[in-house]
């Protein structure tokens, strides 16, 4: 039987995360090298080495000049954050759920968000604005960016009656992301929405999540003062 043709780093990445779970490649497990494994796999070697990478750096295997590859010893445990739907937050905590839009529009995304989505052409993205309430009182801001060439079914969204945030979270999945947490102080539209002072400090997640090498959306997530998030950590 001839072996399969592996033609993407996913797919390897896949297959070498397999044999590391069925124990064919067990904890301190020399692999095999790159050239082997491009044979192996029938592609290129540096198809290879982008599935390793992408392993290493999440803390599978370990990488060393001269010594190979290796399964590791000890994973390293990451800290994982879920992306919850506002909408679902908002009422578990035991407030009713509000949402207003507040501005869509199909235009080029300012230079932080097309290094982002659209680095090699600049292409229109959907810019949508819209307002979570809890208790008809102002929750999040949500300003998001999303690429139309990874996800063109969100042009026929008018997001009038459900958020970009739960639209895409049932609708677009993705395979990884990156999140920052930090305070920032309100804007003066931003103080109006949550009833405080220009400059008083609000809490900041900026987010982007890519489907593989293209990214979906990256976005701005504003919360009136007081607000704590919760997660896990995951073992």
């Amino acid at each position: 039987m001839s072996q399969p043709q592996f033609k993407n780093w996913q797919a390897i990445q896949d297959e070498v995360l397999r044999r590391i779970h069925a124990r064919e490649w067990p904890p301190g497990h020399v692999i095999p090298g790159e050239v082997d494994l491009a044979a192996e796999f029938g592609c290129a070697r540096a198809t290879v080495n982008r599935a390793l990478r992408t392993l290493a750096e999440a803390g599978i295997l370990e990488r060393r000049r001269k010594a190979g590859t290796r399964v590791a010893l000890h994973p390293v445990s990451r800290a994982t954050v879920d992306i919850p739907i506002i909408r679902q937050e908002i009422e578990e905590r035991g407030s009713a759920y509000g949402y207003r839009l507040v501005s869509r529009e199909t235009a080029l995304p300012p230079a932080r968000a097309r290094i982002m989505l659209c680095p090699d052409t600049p292409a229109p993205c959907l810019h949508v604005r819209a307002l979570h309430l809890a208790d008809d009182s102002a929750y999040t801001l949500e300003d998001r960016w999303i690429s139309l060439t990874t996800v063109p079914e969100a042009a026929d969204q008018a997001f009038d009656r459900i958020s970009p945030n739960e639209w895409l979270v049932t609708t677009a999945p993705f395979t990884h992301g990156d999140i920052a947490f930090g305070a920032a102080a309100a804007t003066a539209e931003e103080a109006g929405l949550f009833e405080t002072e220009t400059g008083a400090p609000v809490f900041v997640i900026d987010r982007t999540t890519w489907d593989h090498a293209r990214a979906i959306t990256t976005v701005r997530l504003v919360y009136a003062p007081g607000y704590r998030i919760h997660t896990g950590i995951g073992g």
